[in-house]
């Protein structure tokens, strides 16, 4: 049962470890834009900009959301764009596989922010891959990576400029 006692932890998960599972996310599809030869915005969280640097910043609710948004892609077709979709939730998982295998041998103790990391980044890569509308034209990476594979396209142009 949750308890007053379990406030502090809660704090710690929604302000460090949930950004940081973000951060992940994003930089899986940060790093398969690059692989290929994309360019791309990266944004940590909602409001102000508090931080930038090149492509990359940081918001003043900066837990709340992440997005990149593609440029361009030098290898530009379905699969590339449907790869740079699945790298997020890639990230998220080969992140809980690394965590839970350096658990089991013995590098890391098993602790309760592994467990909410874990849990974040499953959840991450879970409701990222279902094929949903999230509104205002905006897929989730699923539902994009449907759109780009049957329909050449994604209808979230904030993502994808694959027209």
């Amino acid at each position: 049962m949750f308890g007053w006692s379990d406030i502090p932890t809660f704090i710690w998960a929604l302000f460090v470890i949930l950004p940081i599972v973000s951060l992940i996310h994003e930089l899986g599809h940060f790093l398969f834009t690059r692989l290929f030869g994309g360019k791309l915005d990266f944004s940590l969280g909602r409001g102000k900009i508090i931080f930038k640097l090149g492509e990359f910043e940081i918001r003043r609710v900066y837990f709340l959301d992440s997005w990149c948004q593609i440029k361009e892609l030098k290898v530009n077709n379905r699969w590339s764009h449907a790869i740079v979709y699945l790298g997020g939730p890639l990230f998220n998982i080969g992140s809980v596989v690394i965590i839970n295998s350096s658990i089991h041998a013995g590098v890391l103790p098993a602790h309760i922010l592994f467990y909410q990391f874990v849990y974040f980044s499953l959840y991450f890569a879970f409701f990222s891959l279902l094929p949903v509308e999230y509104g205002e034209g905006q897929p989730s990476d699923g539902k994009a990576i449907y759109d780009v594979l049957r329909h050449g396209t994604s209808k979230d142009s904030r993502k994808d400029p694959l027209y």
